[in-house]
């Protein structure tokens, strides 16, 4: 072989290799292989508007959907475990799914107006709110997430038809509610998505009005984040560390008072975001019906 063809054999070899690659993202710390054909279903079976995911403490992943079994679940290498059943109709319609620290397993019902709550097994447990019945400012009208706080309280994203956060007891009894139609601080358009940090601040996906809102856990405005187009999820990690997903389509990790650590491409939008016990980063991508997964590395 001469020269010149062994030049050619070796750039041709490195592109090859280069082609066959999985994008990678993020930097520092924080970097993930894209894998975006994760899951790995029975044949015959496939994914139906897919819309939340969340993970519970032995890293099954729950994949929340609008058609057909409401529930899949599967490991954390994408193998299939088991479908839940959809009983007389519940749940109605898909939005965000949070596992609780106890794997209690909770449902946004959006359109049927309740929070449900679930065992591992799809066994329903107990609801917030009032089936098929509406309330203007007040708990529900068309909720579009719940996490449990540290504290043990439960902070709902009422989401569609309201502009609030609604805030429970372990319990489930009411406690109060903020926030109010608008663009101010305080106010919201379509609170998407809510979470509670380790010493008890609330992080808001306020996503018509570009933002992430941060609260304290009585409702006291403190700071906004305004680097994000329509933020969809907020997630926060064992660490302590916040991820977002907006409509660049992006996801961004940050510290728990917003300065950034990491961005990178979400390839379609993330409507969820949640992360395993290794790290690893799951999104919903509700156009393409799939999970996507950032490997950790």
């Amino acid at each position: 072989m001469t020269a010149e063809e062994q030049d050619f054999a070796d750039k041709t070899s490195v592109q090859t290799i280069g082609e066959a690659m999985p994008p990678i993202i993020g930097a520092g710390d924080y970097r993930y292989e894209y894998q975006p054909d994760w899951v790995k279903l029975p044949r015959g079976m496939s994914l139906q508007g897919p819309s939340g995911v969340a993970v519970d403490s032995m890293d099954r992943v729950y994949v929340f959907q609008r058609q057909g079994p409401p529930v899949l679940v599967f490991d954390r290498d994408g193998h299939f475990l088991t479908a839940w059943e959809r009983r007389d109709g519940v749940p109605l319609e898909a939005h965000h799914i949070h596992v609780g620290p106890d794997d209690t397993v909770y449902l946004t019902d959006r359109d049927a107006h309740q929070v449900l709550l679930y065992d591992t097994a799809g066994n329903l447990q107990g609801t917030l709110g009032s089936r098929h019945q509406a309330a203007m400012q007040a708990p529900f009208n068309h909720p579009a997430d719940i996490c449990v706080a540290p504290s043990g309280e439960l902070y709902v994203a009422d989401g569609y038809g309201n502009s609030s956060v609604h805030r429970f007891t372990a319990n489930g009894d009411y406690v109060g509610s903020f926030g109010s139609p608008g663009s101010g601080p305080g106010q919201f358009r379509v609170p998407h998505s809510v979470r509670v940090s380790g010493d008890g601040r609330v992080y808001v996906a306020d996503r018509e009005n570009n933002r992430v809102q941060v609260f304290t856990a009585e409702g006291e405005f403190q700071a906004e984040w305004t680097d994000f187009k329509c933020p969809m999820g907020v997630h926060i990690d064992a660490n302590q560390v916040v991820y977002v997903t907006d409509q660049i389509p992006r996801i961004s990790i940050l510290t728990l008072d917003g300065e950034l650590l990491a961005r990178g491409r979400t390839f379609e939008n993330a409507h969820q975001v949640y992360t395993d016990s290794q790290g690893s980063i799951y999104g919903i991508d509700t156009a393409n019906q799939r999970v996507q997964k950032l490997a950790k590395l």
